[in-house]
C-alpha cells in the first residue's frame, strides 16, 4: 500500500471513528496499528524451551491462534542447536545419557566379579558417544517441529522483543524482521551458563554445558570449575567415562540443597576418582601453541598460587536469565535488580497482566523442566479454558545425577529447623549397602537416606532424601506420597519390596535425636 493510500485510508477511519463521540484517540492509533501488516495471534510465547512447548501446545487445543518464538544464540565457543530448549540439547537429556555411559563403564568392572569374563582393554569411544547423543536429540528437535505443525502452532526460528505491550519484532535467522501482536504473551526464555569476565581467558578459551555434549573431541584431562549440580554431574560422568577430572569449588557443594547429603555426595565423588580442589578460585586462562590450557588459580584461604595444565576447561557457575534483549522495559515488565530474572505473582503473572512468564526465567522458582512444562500448561488452562488452577510449587522432586545419584523432595534439614526449630524436628535416617554393591566390593559409606519430619501428632513428613542407586526412580513415588500427605507412621507402616534399596526407606527407625548407629545391618 502507498503512503497516499494509506494516509488517505487512515482520514477515512478517523472522520469515521469521530461520528461516534465515545470513541477516543487511542482506539484510533489501535485501528491502524490493526490495519498495518501486523500479525495478530492470542498468544505468544517467546521460547521453545520444555515450558514454552508445553503452553503453546495446549493453548492450541482450545483453538487458539498461538505462535511460539525460538532462537539460540550461539555460545562463545559457537555451538548452537535446535529447538526444544536447555532441557533437550544441553541439559536433561544429553545428561542422562552421558551419566548411564558412566554407570555401564561401572558395570562393566562389577561383571568380572560376577562370573563374566570381561576383557582388560576395555575403553570408551568419544568418537561413537557423542553422535549416539546427538542422534537422539536431533530426533527430539523434529518431533517437537511436528507435533507444533500438527497443533497448528505456527514455528518462528526467531528472536523476540518486545515493541510496546502488545507488539513484539521477531527478527529471524535470515535477518528479516516481523511486526506481531498479541492479547497474550508467555515470556519462557530461559537461561544461559554464565562465564566469570573477571577471569582472563575464561570466556576465551573455557567451554560450558552448552558446549560439552556436542564436542567432537575428547575433553581429555579436564577441569570443572564450580560446585553447582551442573559441575558436579559433569565432573562426576567425565570421571567415570575415564577423564582425568578435577573439579574446582570457591565454598560448598550444591548451595540449596540439603548440605548432609550434598557432603556424602561429593566425598563419594572424590573416593570414585574425581579430585576435589576445595576452597580455590580460578585467575586466570592462557593458551599455548599446542591447545593446551594452562590455569592459574589461588587458594581463598591462604592466597597461595597454584598453575596446572589441562586440555578442556569447563565453567559451570550458574545460569543467567535470557532477559536483556527483550526489552520488557518497553512493555512494562518488572525485573529483579540482582538476578535479572521476572518478578511474577503465584499465577505467573508479570507486572502487566496479560505478560506472564514460566520456567527458569521467573524469579524465586525452581529451576527444572518438569516445573516449567506443568506450569505452562496449567498457564494456558487458566487463559483458554476457564480453568483457576495454579502451579503448587511445594514438594517438587529432583535428583543429582552424579556417580551416586541423590534424589530429594521436600525440606532440608536446615530449612525445616529454620522453619519449625530443632525441638520440633525429628530426623530418622539409615546408612545401607545396596545388594548390588556387595559382589564387587563397591564402596557404600555414602549410601544413605533419611526422612525429616515434624515430631506432633502422626510426625508429618516435610522433607525425603536418598543417596544411592536409581534415586530419581526411588523418590519419584515417595514425592506423590508426599503430596497426599505421607506420615512417618504409614511410611514406618509401608511393607517394602525385598531386596530393594528403596525398602530401607519404610524401614528407618533410628532418629538422629537418639545418637544409636544409624548402619542397616543384616537382611
Amino acid at each position: 500500500m502507498s503512503f497516499v493510500k494509506h494516509s488517505a485510508r487512515l482520514k477515512h477511519i478517523t472522520r469515521h471513528l469521530n461520528a461516534h463521540k465515545s470513541v477516543t484517540s487511542a482506539a484510533v492509533a489501535h485501528v491502524f496499528s490493526r490495519s498495518t501488516n501486523s500479525q495478530e495471534y492470542d498468544l505468544i510465547v517467546i521460547g521453545g524451551g520444555s515450558g514454552g512447548l508445553a503452553c503453546s501446545n495446549e493453548a492450541a487445543k482450545y483453538g487458539k491462534k498461538v505462535a511460539v518464538l525460538d532462537y539460540v544464540s550461539p555460545s562463545p565457543q559457537g555451538s548452537a542447536w535446535g529447538l526444544g530448549g536447555t532441557c533437550v540439547n544441553v541439559g536433561c537429556i544429553p545428561k542422562k545419557l552421558m551419566h548411564q555411559a558412566a554407570l555401564l563403564g561401572e558395570s562393566i568392572k562389577d561383571a568380572r566379579h560376577f562370573g563374566w569374563n570381561v576383557p582388560d582393554n576395555i575403553s570408551l569411544s568419544w568418537e561413537k558417544l557423542v553422535p549416539a547423543v546427538q542422534n537422539h536429540i536431533k530426533s527430539l528437535n523434529w518431533g517437537h517441529r511436528v507435533k507444533l505443525h500438527n497443533n497448528k502452532v505456527e514455528y518462528l526460528n526467531a528472536k523476540g522483543s518486545f515493541l510496546d505491550p502488545h507488539t513484539i519484532k521477531a527478527v529471524l535467522q535470515n535477518g528479516t524482521e516481523k511486526t506481531l501482536r498479541a492479547e497474550n504473551f508467555v515470556i519462557a526464555v530461559g537461561g544461559r551458563p554464565r562465564f566469570p569476565f573477571e577471569v582472563p581467558g575464561a570466556m576465551q578459551y573455557g567451554i560450558s554445558s552448552d558446549d560439552l555434549f556436542s564436542s567432537e573431541k575428547p575433553p581429555g584431562k579436564t577441569l570443572v570449575i564450580g560446585a553447582s549440580y551442573v559441575a558436579l554431574e559433569c565432573a562426576g560422568f567425565l570421571t567415570g567415562l575415564g577423564f582425568d577430572t578435577s573439579l574446582m569449588m570457591r565454598s560448598i557443594p550444591l548451595r540449596g540443597f540439603d548440605q548432609q547429603m550434598s557432603q556424602l555426595v561429593s566425598d563419594y565423588m572424590e573416593n570414585h576418582g574425581t579430585r576435589f580442589l576445595k576452597h580455590c578460585v580460578p585467575v586466570r586462562v592462557d593458551k599455548d601453541d599446542r591447545g593446551l590450557l594452562h590455569v592459574t588459580w589461588k587458594e581463598t584461604e591462604t592466597g597461595k598460587s597454584h598453575q596446572e595444565t589441562f586440555e578442556t576447561v569447563l565453567f559451570a557457575i550458574g545460569r543467567d536469565p535470557e532477559t536483556s534483549q527483550l526489552n520488557l522495559e518497553r512493555a512494562g515488565v518488572e525485573v529483579h535488580q540482582q538476578t535479572k530474572k521476572i518478578v511474577g505473582n503465584n499465577s505467573e503473572q508479570t507486572t502487566v497482566p496479560h505478560i506472564f512468564a514460566i520456567g527458569d526465567v521467573l524469579q524465586d522458582r525452581p529451576e527444572l523442566t518438569p516445573v516449567a512444562i506443568r506450569a505452562g500448561k496449567l498457564l494456558a488452562d487458566r487463559l483458554f479454558g476457564g480453568s483457576d488452577i495454579l502451579m503448587d510449587y511445594d514438594k517438587v522432586p529432583t535428583t543429582v545425577f552424579t556417580p551416586l545419584e541423590y534424589g530429594t523432595v521436600g525440606l532440608s534439614e536446615e530449612k525445616a529447623i529454620d522453619m519449625y526449630g530443632e525441638d520440633k524436628i525429628e530426623v530418622y535416617h539409615a546408612f545401607y549397602i545396596p545388594l548390588e554393591f556387595i559382589v564387587p566390593g563397591r564402596n557404600a559409606e555414602q549410601c544413605y537416606m533419611k526422612a525429616v519430619c515434624l515430631r506432633e501428632g502422626d510426625q508429618p513428613v516435610v522433607g525425603l532424601h536418598f543417596i544411592g542407586p536409581s534415586a530419581g526412580e526411588v523418590i519419584q513415588g515417595f514425592s506423590a506420597a508426599m503430596r497426599c500427605g505421607l506420615t512417618y507412621e504409614s511410611l514406618s507402616s509401608t511393607v517394602g519390596i525385598h531386596p530393594t534399596c528403596a525398602e530401607v526407606v519404610v524401614k528407618m527407625h533410628i532418629t538422629k535425636r537418639s545418637g544409636l548407629d544409624p548402619t542397616v545391618t543384616g537382611c
